[in-house]
């Protein structure tokens, strides 16, 4: 009997964040918990929502393989809180790391989908194209990327209310489906291949996945003007 694998994963990049304990045993991936947490409240609540999960199996951090961390895109302060917590488990646990697009778990969920968006406000979306037959591409997207696109996306799947009105415009041709948001669940099974091959990321090596450059970045710069 091969020995059990526990997992943990992280997703805070979106307006909620959750987090969930899973097990891999004979083949099977069980999740054991899984937590929401309010929105920015992460650095508040991470913590504690781990340690409480572990304490629910009767697990010590230290029975941790691997920890799945979602690095992006999305909210800044979310992808860094993140990262951080998982910098930290990982030292904690002895425990390699995977770190998964947001988007590339969202496209997970539907593998038919040609598409999949999440809201970056701003009248602009994180897009991932995953047409069958080419590699995907994930990009920051306004009206005039998602014009380009050709052919327009057969069907497109987004999770956040506020990319309907953009998509609409842009691709008024395709099917477009509401869903709900990926979970820290979701990005443990989109990984569990990588943790069984032991692909792992040094956790110093990790970084976000922003496709946007930060607030500071745009309006910071010396000799950069303000839109």
């Amino acid at each position: 009997m091969s020995e059990a694998l526990y997992l943990l994963a992280l997703d805070t990049c979106g307006t909620t964040g959750t987090v969930a304990l899973g097990r891999y045993e004979e083949g099977v991936l069980s999740i054991l918990g899984e937590r929401e947490m309010a929105g920015r409240s992460f650095s508040a609540t991470l913590v504690r929502s781990v340690a409480d999960l572990l304490a629910e199996a009767q697990l010590a951090i230290e029975q941790l393989r691997a920890i799945v961390v979602v690095h992006g895109p999305g909210s800044f302060t979310g992808v860094r809180v993140g990262l951080s917590a998982v910098m930290g488990f990982a030292e904690g646990a002895g425990a390699g790391v995977v770190p998964v697009s947001r988007l590339a778990v969202l496209a997970s969920l539907r593998p038919e989908a040609d598409a999949v968006v999440l809201d970056a406000h701003r009248n602009e979306v994180f897009l991932r194209l995953c047409a069958a037959g080419a590699e995907p591409r994930e990009l920051l997207a306004g009206s005039e990327e998602l014009a380009g696109v050709h052919p327009a996306p057969a069907l497109v799947l987004y999770c956040d209310a506020g990319a309907e009105a953009l998509l609409g415009a842009s691709w008024p041709g395709s099917k477009r489906e509401l869903v709900a948001a990926p979970t820290a669940s979701d990005a443990l099974r989109l990984a569990l291949a990588k943790i069984l091959r032991g692909e792992f990321t040094p956790a110093v090596e990790l970084d976000g996945h922003y496709l946007r450059r930060s607030d500071a970045e745009i309006f910071g710069a010396p000799g950069v003007s303000r839109p």
